[in-house]
């Protein structure tokens, strides 16, 4: 199996948890890890922008990101919201096989 860590970006906690909680729920992600109090800097409609955010961190299949990446876009309260796809060179074979048993549909 091929597995992918997903970086997201959230405007608030409320909208991290429900996006969190919509992945899990979903099987699209077997873990949702939030990280509050992040300060972005970036360039947006031509200016520098910054802003608080939450970073939320999800752990899932590689054949999953394309489904995970369209649910966060319609979900998502920006009109280009940050989901990055990292591939999982190794880990822990207990916590993979966790993975694919959390990922598994009904």
């Amino acid at each position: 199996m091929a597995y992918s860590v997903i970086l997201m970006t959230a405007a608030t906690e409320e909208e991290a948890g429900r996006l969190a909680r919509m992945l899990v729920e979903r099987r699209l992600a077997a873990c949702v890890s939030r990280l509050p109090g992040l300060r972005s800097i970036y360039r947006w409609e031509g200016a520098v922008q910054e802003s608080e955010e939450v970073l939320l961190i999800a752990k899932t299949l590689k054949t999953k990101v394309k489904e995970l990446v369209k649910a966060v876009k319609r979900e998502h309260s920006y009109s280009v919201p940050e989901v990055l796809s990292l591939p999982v060179k190794e880990g822990s074979r207990d916590y993979l096989r966790w993975l694919d048993e959390s990922l598994k549909e009904d």
